[in-house]
Order: structure tokens, then C-alpha cells, then sequence
């Protein structure tokens, strides 16, 4: 018997996620096998993290993690309307396209180009996923 999973077990997970139209946004089949990490160590999404306390090796649910607990709601002040001249690029420019993005501490985060004009682009930095509710089928695995 197995004990009930708490914060600071070491956990290893399958799992598929899905937006609520169905779409799969990731899946343990696209990695190297199970998740791991540690329960309440901010490793994962919060609502993740909560929903596999008090499971145990075997189990198996189906979990909805609303967008505040998952990667928040979009904000607006990571949304950007900046002169085309500053991105340097020979391809052409189009709404859709993702670019990495310069931080002040020289980090790079992927951002979508949502809006081209003669002049300037808009780029929305916001998580992808900002939102949005994920559901997740998971089951602990070890």
C-alpha cells in the first residue's frame, strides 16, 4: 500500500493535456518518459501541483485547472506596440509569427507578433497557454 502524495514527495507522472476545445497541448508521450518533480516546489503549475496531493502510485483523474492556477489570465502590460526598425529580421514580418524577445537580465522569452503595420508591431509576450483552462489526464506512475 501506497501512501496519500503531500508536499515534498518526489513524483513521477504520465499525462495528457487538453484544451477545453480538445486540442492536446502536451503530452508525457512527447518527452522522454514520466514528469518528474517534487510536489509543492513550484516545479509545475500550481494547479497541478495541488491536484496530485493525496493520490497514490496507480491512481489515475482527470483534473481542470482553471487559467488563473494554470498560466494566469493575459496582461495586458506584457502586450507591446513597438517600431517595425527594431526587430531585426530579412524575412518577412507577419501577425502569427513568434520571435524571441530580450530581457533585462538577458534572458530570452518567446513573444507572438499579433498585429503588423507599415511602421510598427505588436507583440504580445504574454505565456501562450495566458487564459486559458487546461485538463489534464494523469496518472501517478511512481
Amino acid at each position: 500500500m501506497f501512501l496519500p502524495i503531500k508536499d515534498g514527495d518526489t513524483i513521477k507522472i504520465s499525462y495528457v493535456g487538453t484544451l477545453d476545445d480538445g486540442t492536446v497541448i502536451d503530452s508525457t508521450e512527447n518527452h522522454e518518459g514520466p514528469l518528474e518533480f517534487t510536489v509543492g516546489s513550484g516545479q509545475v503549475i500550481s494547479g497541478f501541483d495541488e491536484a496530485v496531493k493525496g493520490m497514490e502510485v496507480g491512481e489515475e483523474k482527470t483534473i481542470r485547472i482553471e487559467a488563473a492556477d494554470a498560466y494566469g489570465e493575459p496582461n495586458p502590460a506584457m502586450i507591446e506596440t513597438v517600431p517595425k526598425s527594431m526587430l531585426q529580421c530579412d524575412a518577412e514580418i507577419t501577425a502569427g509569427m513568434m520571435i524571441a524577445v530580450g530581457t533585462a537580465d538577458g534572458q530570452q522569452m518567446p513573444a507572438k507578433i499579433t498585429e503588423v503595420t507599415d511602421e510598427t508591431l505588436t507583440v504580445d509576450m504574454n505565456h501562450p497557454l495566458a487564459g486559458e483552462a487546461l485538463t489534464f489526464n494523469i496518472k501517478v506512475v511512481e
